[in-house]
């Protein structure tokens, strides 16, 4: 298909996104910001999150410096944390190493914490017109289907030949903004047309030539991830309430909810109870409607457990630390909480006032 990146681009600047918070601009930090939140995330999702992050950090700048806790806390529900993290490590990288501003290859970028080769050549296009080569997820389900690629997408021999198929599609002799048009077509016709579920065939610009489409195989297409076993991990958690205020722990800056602020945790009741009592209760717990969160590898049961304390938050002062803080129902975004501990808190607020 010599004409690929041709038809490509004709279809995205007629019919891809043009008026996306993240678009039409250069700057780096912009778009940077938006690439690192749209990975594996949808842009529904996104946008909010972005405008959020922006209107706190206006610049590379501001990020760099931001407390760990302000960037977790803006972060917190978009899911995928070690993100966070990255981003806020990147954030200092750019500032410490390279003056303030993002460097310019795609090389020098993918260097830098958080940003895989995709994600860079996404940068490097759009930022600075580079010719380069994205591939990501929406990316490998439009490759899959036109070319009729075999095999899942995520094994390296596979994903291997996607990036060498991917290189050859390149338009050659093209400008800056054919670049960044033909770059934006392949995300565009993968989250509008080429969708996972009902994919839409007949607005296809490559509907007449593209595998899956002429042989039915759209279902098929790109090959499914094989499937395993997903184990079930299981916790406990101690909510621990003074008035209208919980007990909330820091995790540790790596696993799971890295760096957020959760639940105290033990392995099962008795030692959550051990816990309550540490923290100035009597042992006692009630029992709260248990929840699953389900994670890319693994699925979470949690035990939630409720203990009541009446001794008034500012004499339970001297009992946290810095990795633990008693914290008011309504003051709650001022931290980054987990998803699933936000949503069980939150259910809880009537009750605890």
């Amino acid at each position: 298909m010599s004409d690929f990146s041709t038809r490509l681009i004709a279809w995205q600047r007629q019919h891809g996104r043009h008026d996306l918070p993240w678009q039409n601009t250069r700057d780096p930090y912009r778009i940077w910001l938006s690439e690192i939140m749209l990975q594996q995330t949808q842009v529904s999702t996104v946008i909010p999150y972005y405008a959020k992050f922006l209107a706190r950090f206006p610049s590379v700048a501001a990020l760099a410096a931001a407390p760990s806790d302000d960037v977790m806390a803006l972060w917190a529900g978009l899911g995928y944390y070690t993100r966070a993290r990255n981003l806020h490590r990147c954030a200092q990288v750019v500032v410490e190493q390279h003056g303030g501003a993002f460097p310019a290859s795609v090389e020098e970028l993918a260097e830098l914490p958080g940003i895989g080769r995709s994600t860079a050549a996404a940068i490097a296009s759009f930022a600075f017109g580079a010719r380069a080569t994205i591939l990501d997820g929406n990316v490998k389900r439009v490759l899959a289907r036109v070319f009729g690629v075999e095999g899942f997408p995520g094994e390296k021999k596979v994903e291997n030949a996607m990036w060498t198929l991917a290189e050859s599609l390149l338009p050659s002799n093209a400008s800056d903004a054919e670049v960044s048009a033909y770059t934006q077509g392949l995300m565009d016709l993968g989250a509008t047309l080429c969708v996972r579920g009902k994919p839409d065939c007949l607005r296809c610009p490559f509907a007449a030539d593209c595998v899956a489409n002429v042989t039915g195989r759209q279902r098929l297409l790109p090959t499914a991830r094989p499937k395993k076993t997903v184990p079930t991990r299981s916790t406990w958690m101690l909510v621990l309430r003074d008035g209208n205020a919980v007990m909330l722990e820091k995790r540790p800056p790596s696993g799971i909810w890295g760096g957020l602020w959760s639940l105290p945790e033990a392995a099962d009741e008795s030692a959550l109870a051990e816990r309550a009592r540490a923290f100035g209760g009597d042992g006692a717990v009630a029992p709260l409607a248990p929840l699953t969160h389900v994670f890319t590898h693994f699925k979470l049961d949690i035990e939630p457990r409720l203990a009541q304390l009446d001794r008034g938050v500012g004499a339970l002062a001297a009992l946290a630390d810095g990795d633990t803080a008693w914290v008011a129902l309504s003051d709650l975004d001022s931290f980054g909480v987990p998803a699933p501990v936000r949503k069980l808190l939150d259910s809880l607020q009537g009750s605890l006032i």
